[in-house]
C-alpha cells in the first residue's frame, strides 16, 4: 500500500519502522515541551497524509515511552479524508514518588516527573487499519447472549 504525505516544517520526518514487521510507524515532534505530570499537550509532527479511502490511521502510544516514562497518546484517529497536519495529543502519567504527605506537591511536580519532548524525538505511532462500512439498524430487543449485560470485570481478573 502506498501512503502519500508531505512534510508541512522543515525538520519534519518520514514515518518509519525499525522492522517490516511492526505494525505501527513512529510519527516524530517538531516541538519542544515540557510535560508536567498530568499535563497534556498538543504536539506537531509536521507532516499530513492521504490515506487511502477504506483506511483510517491510528495514532497510538508507543511502548517504550508508556513504559519508561508513562507518556501516553490521548485520542488519535486520522480519516481517510482528513489532509491537515498530523498532531499527537499526549499526557503526562509520571507521578513516581506522589504521595499525600505535606509536601506532596513538590514530590509529584517535582523536575524528576517533567518528561521533556525535543524536536526528532519519537512521540507515538501511526498504525495503519481497514475501516469498515456499517449499516446500523435499529431494533427494539437484542438477541441473548452468554454474558448478557455483565461488564466491567465480570469475565475475571
Amino acid at each position: 500500500m502506498e501512503i502519500k504525505y508531505s512534510k508541512l516544517h522543515p525538520h519534519a520526518k518520514e514515518p518509519f519502522r525499525a522492522n517490516t514487521s511492526d505494525a505501527g510507524y513512529d510519527l516524530f515532534s517538531t516541538d519542544y515541551v515540557t510535560l508536567e505530570p498530568f499535563q497534556r499537550r498538543l504536539l506537531s509532527t509536521g507532516i499530513n497524509v492521504e490515506i487511502p479511502e477504506g483506511f483510517y490511521g491510528r495514532v497510538a502510544p508507543r511502548s517504550g515511552l508508556a513504559c519508561k516514562k508513562g507518556i501516553d497518546v490521548m485520542a488519535g484517529v486520522i480519516d481517510s479524508g482528513y489532509r491537515g497536519e498530523i498532531k499527537v495529543l499526549l499526557i503526562n502519567f509520571n507521578f513516581e514518588g506522589y504521595n499525600l504527605k505535606p509536601n506532596a506537591f513538590e514530590a509529584m511536580f517535582g523536575s524528576a516527573n517533567r518528561i521533556e519532548i525535543k524536536p526528532g524525538d519519537r512521540i507515538a505511532q501511526l498504525i495503519i487499519e481497514k475501516c469498515h462500512n456499517v449499516e446500523w439498524k435499529a431494533m427494539q430487543t437484542l438477541e441473548e447472549s452468554q454474558r448478557g449485560e455483565q461488564g466491567f470485570g465480570s469475565s475475571g481478573q
